[in-house]
């Protein structure tokens, strides 16, 4: 049997996150290990508790969610990590420019506040997989006002083959593995050995961070 989800709540809100605490609380295969109120007890916490999946409000006293969420991913962090740690941000506001900022940092995507208790804890278990929690569109949307002049493409992308190019294309648009393997005549397993490579020589943590890199340099 596998273990199951940590889940750390960070919020000033205290009757938002005793909500919260008790949807996670009640699906299998989740648990809550911690729950703070401010960006410096969530920093801390994540350090301390070793949770998977972090819900972060945007909005809070002290240090707000988009800080905390860069400290939390910061690569110095992440290096030093045995299991990996996702970042969902909560917002009162659809297409949030903070938001969009901590997705920028490393966060894998944003929920509205009053999202469903059911559309909650499919985004936990979607992050947990390595996902984004926003459509594709939604992404873009985000990604679009975020960049004024492209970046220029880094050398380290002239290292990915043309079928891994063609791969990134895919990913950056916000197909699955199963869609990208429809698409490529290729097999789901192949798919995914693409995709790992390509994390790894562009240095990119999972596949939203394919989707920031691709819309930062102007390649989608």
């Amino acid at each position: 049997m596998s273990e199951p989800i940590r889940v750390l709540l960070v919020d000033d809100q205290d009757l938002f996150r005793e909500g919260v605490a008790v949807i996670v609380d009640a699906q299998p295969g989740m648990e809550v290990v911690g729950s703070v109120g401010n960006g410096v007890d969530g920093v801390r916490a994540v350090d301390d508790l070793h949770p998977d999946v972090v819900l972060m409000d945007i909005r809070m006293p002290e240090l707000d969610g988009v800080e905390a969420t860069r400290q939390i991913l910061s690569p110095a962090r992440v290096s030093g990590r045995e299991r990996p740690v996702r970042v969902i941000v909560l917002t009162t506001f659809n297409l949030d420019d903070r938001a969009a900022t901590a997705i920028r940092h490393g966060a894998s995507g944003f929920l509205l506040k009053g999202t469903t208790p059911a559309l909650l804890a499919d985004a936990i278990r979607t992050v947990h997989s390595g996902h984004a929690v926003l459509a594709p569109d939604d992404l873009a949307a985000l990604m679009s006002g975020q960049f004024g002049e492209r970046a220029p493409t880094p050398p380290v992308f002239e290292e990915l083959t043309e079928k891994e190019r063609e791969v990134f294309a895919a990913v950056a648009r916000g197909l699955s593995n199963a869609e990208i393997a429809a698409a490529t005549f290729s097999g789901e397993s192949t798919v995914k050995t693409h995709v790992g490579s390509i994390l790894r020589k562009l240095g990119l943590r999972d596949r939203v961070q394919v989707v920031v890199f691709a819309h930062e340099h102007g390649l989608v």
